[in-house]
């Protein structure tokens, strides 16, 4: 490499890591507790759990699990029942004043078995909801995960351009090496370049879908201009119906179309993911990656009959993908204690980049630290010593 190309390197990594430094500080801190926001929840006494009962316990009617929820809120209207992988004994269901409300929201959890609400979990309060707003959007809505965004593309860069400064030092000095007869600054600057090789795959996976996680309410709207407005076209100019069948019909069209899956989500008429004409029915995969795949199928809601199924688009799989994969939800909790683990050393690298750079600045008579690169991958001895006095 030459003294102008590591230059260049040198810069990139430093103002990249510069900038985003502390909003990654920002998002590993707010993310450690929110891989095991069930355990915490379990703590707080804010996760609703269902009794316990034998595991072939019948399924209850879901217009008894609809009519058991709007019991909790009269005077609102269902927007959405979701039921998750690993927790099939219960549903959340979220209540609005109206379909495509964003706030005055309600939660009720609601027994799948029994059909009858056992608890409301608080919907925008408390601890784990304050640390889930400033990892997504730090309570700034869509421009929040735009800039949040921003910071992950950067942080990418830092990575990879670590890569390349750190690559010729690699090819000269045994793996894991810390100089620890030199300099505390050398001694910092081995152990950072050390954890950021040993968290390099993970922290380009986390980065990188954190990023297109930030895209994701233009996903969905691009989804919704796009395979769900050619479905819907039909629709346009139809007056909303004044009635509807139930959603246990809707449910058993869809479980009919795809015996093979597993109910996953409810979208009810009106709100952004259906139509005021539709129920969508989300059907998943019992696979544990096909079990965070969606495939959407519409159904009439006068009639109860099927009107569409639809296959995701590619962009939409991505983000379905990547939400999971970002917070550690595919290997139960020995993923969740490796996810957290190299969270830690993530932060631990970002404060040491920061020591480095502040140290380089209170020195300005140190010679760059590109020339300084360029030494200790020259030469791993006497140009080691040589960079060290610097």
């Amino acid at each position: 490499m030459t003294p102008k190309s590591l230059r260049v390197w040198s810069w990139l990594h430093t103002w990249s890591s510069l900038i985003c430094t502390v909003f990654m500080l920002l998002l590993c801190l707010t993310g450690l507790p929110l891989i095991f926001h069930h355990e915490i929840g379990h703590l707080l006494g804010t996760e609703v759990e269902a009794p316990v009962m034998p595991a072939d316990t019948p399924k209850a009617s879901m217009d008894k699990v609809l009519a058991s929820g709007q019991s909790r809120v009269p005077g609102l209207v269902p927007i959405f029942a979701v039921q998750e992988p690993d927790d099939t004994d219960t549903w959340l269901m979220a209540f609005a004043p109206d379909p495509k409300a964003q706030e005055g929201i309600r939660m009720v959890v609601v027994d799948s078995r029994t059909g009858e609400a056992i608890g409301e979990p608080p919907a925008e309060e408390g601890f784990i909801y304050v640390m889930f707003k400033l990892h997504v959007d730090l309570f700034a809505g869509l421009p929040g995960k735009l800039f949040l965004g921003l910071m992950g593309l950067l942080f990418v860069i830092a990575i990879v351009s670590g890569v390349v400064l750190y690559a010729p030092f690699m090819r000269k000095v045994p793996f894991a090496t810390v100089r620890r007869d030199r300099s505390t600054r050398l001694k910092w600057l081995d152990m950072h370049n050390l954890l950021g090789v040993v968290t390099l795959s993970w922290a380009l996976v986390v980065g990188f879908t954190g990023v297109i996680n930030t895209w994701a309410d233009l996903v969905i709207k691009l989804w919704q201009f796009d395979q769900l407005g050619a479905v819907l076209a039909p629709y346009k100019d139809l007056p909303a119906p004044t009635t509807r069948s139930s959603l246990q019909a809707a449910a058993s069209a869809a479980q009919a179309l795809e015996p093979d899956m597993k109910q996953a989500f409810f979208a009810f008429p009106g709100t952004q993911l259906s139509s005021p004409h539709h129920y969508a029915v989300f059907m998943r995969g019992t696979e544990p990656l096909t079990a965070r795949l969606f495939k959407p199928i519409l159904v009439d809601v006068k009639t109860g009959t099927v009107t569409a199924s639809l296959d995701l688009p590619w962009y939409v799989t991505a983000l379905l993908v990547s939400q999971p994969l970002h917070f550690g939800d595919y290997g139960g909790r020995a993923m969740q204690i490796l996810w957290a683990v190299l969270d830690v050393i993530t932060i631990v690298v970002l404060c040491s980049g920061l020591y480095l750079w502040w140290q380089r600045r209170r020195a300005p008579a140190r010679k760059p630290l590109s020339e300084n690169l360029e030494l200790v991958a020259s030469e791993p001895g006497d140009a080691t010593a040589r960079s060290a006095s610097k």
